[in-house]
């Protein structure tokens, strides 16, 4: 999965979240079997859901630490190399902004 749709579902799941702890606050002065069921049911998946999430952003959060790990090492390895490289993408990068 890319960045950006990770970035989106963790945000998604965020509100969610955030939309069901506020319905939960909303009815805590209803009384009933009925709706006690469904609350603790809701507060229940809220703890699995916070804690996937906390995974979720660990996880990415060590791929990105061993991504920026992995470039350094590749770029000490390599040092003219990645000054090719960065050479070769910033006269790129004027090409384009001077075809404007």
């Amino acid at each position: 999965m890319d960045q950006v749709s990770t970035d989106k579902l963790m945000n998604d799941l965020r509100t969610v979240v955030a939309d069901a702890e506020a319905l939960l606050r909303a009815t805590a002065g209803q009384a009933g079997e009925k709706v006690t069921e469904v609350r603790a049911r809701a507060e229940e998946s809220l703890r699995a859901a916070r804690a996937s999430m906390e995974r979720a952003s660990a996880d990415m959060a060590a791929r990105a630490r061993a991504g920026a790990h992995a470039a350094d090492e590749y770029v000490h390895d390599n040092p003219w190399a990645s000054i090719g490289i960065a050479a070769g993408v910033g006269f790129l990068i004027g090409y384009l902004i001077g075809r404007r």
